[in-house]
């Protein structure tokens, strides 16, 4: 079961958009929470508080998506590796959401 922390978190993590659209320089685009698989053991899938945000073109439905290619495949083609691009998530909520200036 899903905890209320777990939702709050996917949710903020789904809010900055798509991590990998935001690195290519495309800018925010609607993403869906992928569950990285590296370093969690075969047919496991990593918490819900270790998800990287990915729209549905770089998740799951594009050429290039993530499920389409496999995950080396994926890499190779877009230069990040999961744990890159988790690690920019965390980065990101880190200063997430961008407070107004005074």
């Amino acid at each position: 079961m899903t905890t209320k922390a777990e939702k709050a978190h996917m949710g903020r993590v789904a809010g900055i958009g798509c991590v990998l659209c935001l690195l290519l320089g495309y800018g925010a685009t609607p993403a869906e929470c992928h569950h990285p698989r590296t370093g969690v053991g075969a047919g496991r899938k990593s918490s819900n508080m270790d998800v990287i945000g990915l729209c549905p073109q770089h998740h799951r439905l594009g050429n290039d998506a993530l499920h389409t290619l496999g995950r080396r495949a994926f890499e190779r083609r877009h230069g990040f590796t999961e744990i890159e691009l988790l690690a920019e998530v965390r980065r990101i909520l880190n200063c997430w959401p961008p407070t107004a200036q005074n």
